[in-house]
């Protein structure tokens, strides 16, 4: 350029606009094809809502307990804003799907797998989880991986693009119930163990109530997809009758209350 000359800058032809993760269609006719994957919660949680989902149906299988490499793989492939459980989360499904990769093939795992986990739409980051999952796919070559998002908002969100997934009343309200129920029992172990005469009867007693509930879920009976669903779980008892047998099963167990035991508090 001479002295005194004036530069033209251009801009780009053609913009690449923004545009939100959408996953390819899960079809009907996939649904016995296709194992749903989730995790997020402890093996008690994720048991019962394996229970849930098997009750209408669904291959289900929870990710692996969180690992130390799980927790270096979300680390390198998320976004660093995500918080903590949704990196161990990212690296668990990560890991799982690189062992899986290496027996089957990207194209396979990509058609056979999807992933499950809870979301919503607003700028904060909960709104922006997907995202944070896809990047860690694209760093793992599989961006035709699916995802599907649980809407904390709307129990009712109807059949996924394809229909092979429907999150309807029935799906909502058992994982919600499963949740609620795995926290009854969480909160029984930790009244319990520490004051357990037997080391180790907390723990049987517990894997025990788990398989019972399981059961209880996958066994659930159909009320139809919305209203009649939803007032079932509101009023039966089959809930709360399942809880009481459970309840047996602890009262079995010998404690000892009067020995003292410091009380610790988590947060964060």
């Amino acid at each position: 350029m001479t002295t005194g000359q004036l530069t033209t800058i251009r801009p780009p032809t053609t913009v690449n606009h923004y545009t939100a993760y959408k996953p390819r269609p899960f079809k009907r006719e996939e649904r016995d094809k296709v194992t749903i994957l989730y995790g997020g919660l402890t093996w008690k949680h994720e048991r019962l809502i394996q229970g849930a989902l098997h009750n209408l149906k669904y291959n289900a299988e929870p990710l692996p307990n969180i690992a130390r490499d799980d927790l270096d793989a979300g680390k390198e492939l998320i976004d660093v804003g995500a918080c903590c459980p949704t990196i161990f989360t990212t690296g668990s499904l990560v890991n799982l799907l690189k062992k899986k990769v290496a027996l089957h093939g990207k194209k396979e795992v990509a058609d056979k797998y999807v992933f499950l986990t809870a979301g919503a739409c607003g700028p904060c980051r909960f709104g922006q989880y997907h995202e944070s999952y896809a990047m860690a796919l694209d760093g793992l070559g599989l961006r035709d991986f699916r995802l599907f998002l649980l809407a904390q908002d709307e129990l009712n969100q109807g059949a996924a693009d394809g229909g092979g997934l429907e999150i309807n009343m029935p799906l909502s309200l058992g994982l919600i119930w499963a949740i609620l129920c795995a926290d009854q029992l969480t909160d029984l172990e930790y009244m319990t163990r520490p004051y357990e005469v037997n080391p180790g009867q907390t723990d049987r007693v517990l894997k025990e109530s788990i398989e019972y509930l399981y059961d209880v879920f996958h066994r659930r009976p159909d009320h139809g997809k919305k209203y009649g669903t939803l007032a079932w779980h509101l009023l039966s008892s089959y809930f709360t009758g399942a809880l009481r047998e459970v309840r047996k099963k602890w009262d079995s167990i010998e404690v000892d209350r009067l020995r003292p035991k410091a009380k610790v508090k988590i947060t964060g």
